[in-house]
C-alpha cells in the first residue's frame, strides 16, 4: 500500500520526544492516519534513509542545525547525505523550515541570516500559480527561524514571499516544494515546539507568554492546507 514518509532530523535527549510531536502535526495537518505515514528518525550519524519503494511522497520536518554554521559535525553531513538522496530519488517531497535553506544551499544558492523571524505568526504571499500552494493570495503561518535564503537559483521557482520580501516558499522541479514557515503547525503545535527550543534563540524567553497567548488568534488553515494539499496529490498518484 502507497504511503507517505515523515523524516524527521532530530538528536539528544529531546529527540524522540520532538520527533513524535511533529510526526503528529503532520498527521492532524493532513488529515492522515498512522497507517498513512511512516516515521522515520535521523538521529545519528548512522542512520539510514531506508527503503522508498512503497513511498509516494516525503514530508521532512524542520531541524534545530543551520547550513550557515561555521562547521558541520558527523550528524549534519550525514542529514545533507540524506536530504540529497531524497532530492535525487525523484519522490515528491515538501520540506519544512530547515529545508528552504537546505535545498537552496544545495542547488547553489546563498543563505544567511538578513531576515530572521521569531516564533510566532507570518504573512506569506503566494506570486505564483502552483499545484501545492494554489491560486495568488495571502495567508497566516507560524514560523521561527534564525536563517533564510538570501539569493535563490535559477532551477528554483520561488511560489511566495513574506515580509520585507523575503523567500517563503519554492519549487523545484514539478516534485519539489520547501517552505520557511511551519506548514504542519497550528497554535497548540508551535507552542509545544517552543517549549522544546526554548534556549534556542527563536523567541526572547520574556516574550514567551505573550506569544503563546497570541497565537490562537491567527487562523493557519490555508497553510496546513498545502500540507494536505501535497499528501493529496502524492496518494492520488498525482506524480506518477
Amino acid at each position: 500500500m502507497s504511503k507517505l514518509l515523515f523524516l524527521s532530523l532530530r538528536t539528544g535527549d529531546i529527540g524522540p520526544d520532538v520527533a513524535r510531536a511533529e510526526y503528529h502535526d503532520v498527521l492532524r495537518a493532513t488529515g492522515l492516519r498512522e497507517v498513512d505515514v511512516e516515521l522515520r528518525v535521523i538521529d545519528s550519524p548512522n542512520a539510514e534513509l531506508g527503503p522508498l519503494d512503497s513511498v509516494s511522497g516525503i514530508i521532512v520536518g524542520g531541524c534545530s542545525l543551520n547550513v550557515t554554521n561555521p562547521e558541520r559535525d558527523a550528524w549534519h553531513l550525514r542529514i545533507d547525505d540524506i536530504l540529497s538522496a531524497t532530492v535525487q530519488s525523484e519522490k515528491p517531497t515538501f520540506f519544512v523550515c530547515f529545508g528552504i535553506s537546505w535545498l537552496v544551499d544545495y542547488l547553489g544558492g546563498s543563505v544567511g541570516r538578513t531576515h530572521p523571524e521569531q516564533s510566532g505568526p507570518t504573512t506569506v504571499n503566494v506570486v505564483a500559480n502552483d499545484a501545492v500552494a494554489g491560486a495568488s493570495g495571502s495567508f497566516t503561518a507560524l514560523t521561527g527561524h534564525t536563517e533564510n535564503p538570501v539569493e535563490v537559483p535559477d532551477s528554483l521557482t520561488v511560489v511566495a514571499t513574506g515580509p520585507g520580501g523575503m523567500i517563503q516558499m519554492v519549487r523545484y522541479t514539478d516534485r519539489v516544494w520547501a517552505t520557511q514557515f511551519h506548514a504542519e503547525m497550528d497554535a497548540d503545535a508551535m507552542r509545544t515546539r517552543m517549549d522544546f527550543f526554548h534556549d534556542y534563540g527563536y523567541f526572547p524567553a520574556d516574550e514567551y507568554a505573550r506569544i503563546v497567548a497570541d497565537l490562537p488568534n491567527h487562523d493557519v488553515s490555508r497553510a496546513n492546507a498545502l500540507l494536505r494539499t501535497f499528501a493529496r496529490l502524492c496518494l492520488d498518484g498525482q506524480f506518477a
